[in-house]
């Protein structure tokens, strides 16, 4: 393996600058799916991928997820596109996931260059939209399996992909085709390896190996049956507003901890292996600081920064739906206003337990009131967490790929965030889910300006690659 590894590396380097006009060639497809109008943009990025993968010599199906509503738009959703590149008995098989779509930009958004159009800096980013989130990482993939076939290398493994294109906007459809088929195209699937997501910091990789769910509420309250004067109408009637602020003031209080009685009480206990776990992390409260161009941080202690991240639920209010919010003044008083806010929730919570308490409270809080407001609160989604063991072989083997490409040990991080299709296809598919990061955390995905560093994106051609070789002289049994 050492000396097949060696070589990949060695091609890698030698065709840095045509795996960059490759990625400038399909970051120049604007793939925004949350645009009616781009929505053909969307589809030619599936099929460029499609194309590039079968002159490759992989088999490829395209699964067309039906329609959406967009608007008032009917439109077709993007395709998925699966594949399988190789079908050897005698080798395991890995199934990858990533999306071909972005986020929108606009140049006057606030973007130096124009968005669509790749361009390397003098001090080595790579600035484009999609240039890491995703089309760098899904691109790691294709340049991998093709630089081992121009080079007469042996592909390690079979590779199966599913690469969607409506993860920026929900990932619709996609659940659907992953149950349909996880006894038909992913049978057979050994380990699954995600890369979408990000290192802690900006010069350490990491592997992670945790995400919390999220469950989103909003909170109606309704009285009158139009909106009134408040002149006329102000301190004579239970307005909705004042009820609802009140309300969601009960929540949390202003050092995050959540109010909600028993929301604690099911997560996962800290272990001592986990606490050691924070050790040696590449994270600063002053790094943190300036990504956020004001020191706003609740916590002293970075380690405490870190588990309000990822291993403990948070609460966010977002915003009021039918309320005034336009610029200048309007003295009227809403009939009906809904309050938008979200748990992340942790190991061991499950969303309907959330659900049941979050309710049960804020009805409570609401009939201490004596409002004669009606208040219904909705539970629009309920996603559980992801949490796998940093030492399952599939971790061990992504750890020593790490080591290899980058000479360190990778931390083992988790994320305060959500991927929801990484529980879909460990509950589906029964196998371990992996998340192998190629882009680092000052990347700026889905702001502007977004950009990967040449750096992470010649090394991460290589780290995937290397764990391919890893995961196939590893035991997935041990």
């Amino acid at each position: 393996m050492s000396t097949t590894v060696d070589k990949y590396f060695e091609l890698v380097d030698q065709h840095q600058q045509k795996f960059i006009e490759t990625l400038r060639e399909v970051v120049a497809i604007p793939s925004v799916s949350s645009d009616a109008s781009r929505r053909g943009e969307v589809v030619r990025m599936g099929e460029w991928l499609q194309a590039r993968w079968e002159a490759l010599g992989a088999t490829c199906k395209r699964v067309d997820p039906g329609k959406q509503d967009l608007h008032g738009l009917e439109l077709d959703l993007p395709p998925v596109i699966l594949g399988q590149y190789g079908n050897d008995a005698n080798k395991k098989t890995v199934l990858v996931y990533g999306h071909y779509d972005v986020q929108p930009a606009l140049l006057e958004d606030g973007w130096d260059t124009d968005p669509f159009t790749l361009v390397e800096t003098a001090d080595g980013r790579l600035v484009g939209r999609g240039s890491t989130d995703d089309k760098g990482p899904v691109l790691g993939w294709l340049l991998c399996a093709e630089t081992h076939k121009q080079a007469g290398l042996d592909f390690p493994v079979n590779l199966k992909f599913c690469f969607e294109g409506m993860e920026e906007s929900g990932s619709e459809g996609l659940d659907d085709i992953i149950v349909a088929e996880a006894d038909k195209w992913f049978k057979g699937t050994d380990v699954v390896c995600i890369s979408d997501n990000y290192w802690l910091g900006t010069s350490k990789p990491c592997l992670t190996h945790g995400l919390r769910g999220v469950s989103y509420f909003h909170l109606q309250v309704e009285g009158p049956g139009a909106d009134l004067h408040s002149g006329v109408f102000g301190g004579t009637v239970h307005e909705p507003m004042i009820d609802l602020v009140h309300l969601l003031s009960t929540l949390v209080d202003p050092n995050g901890r959540i109010k909600v009685p028993g929301i604690y009480d099911q997560v996962m206990p800290e272990t001592e292996e986990e606490e050691r776990s924070y050790e040696g992390l590449e994270f600063s409260h002053s790094a943190l600081a300036g990504d956020l161009k004001r020191d706003v941080i609740i916590h002293s202690d970075e380690r405490m920064t870190l588990k309000h991240r990822w291993r403990f639920p948070t609460l966010s209010i977002h915003g009021v739906e039918g309320a005034f919010y336009a610029p200048g003044d309007k003295t009227v008083i809403p009939a009906r206003v809904r309050g938008k806010f979200s748990l992340r929730t942790v190991p061991n919570m499950e969303p309907a337990r959330v659900a049941e308490l979050v309710t049960k409270y804020l009805n409570d809080e609401f009939a201490k009131l004596g409002s004669k407001n009606v208040m219904k609160v909705i539970e629009s989604h309920g996603g559980r967490w992801w949490y796998s063991s940093p030492n399952h072989p599939n971790f061990v083997a992504a750890a020593r790929a790490t080591e290899r490409v980058y000479g360190v040990t990778p931390d083992l991080t988790r994320e305060g965030g959500s991927i929801p299709v990484t529980l879909t296809f460990e509950e589906n598919l029964r196998v371990n889910v992996l998340l192998l990061p190629m882009g680092a955390a000052d990347d700026g995905a889905h702001s502007i300006n977004e950009k990967i560093d040449k750096r992470n994106y010649i090394q991460g051609i290589k780290l995937l690659g290397a764990y391919l070789h890893e995961i196939a002289v590893t035991d997935l049994t041990a």
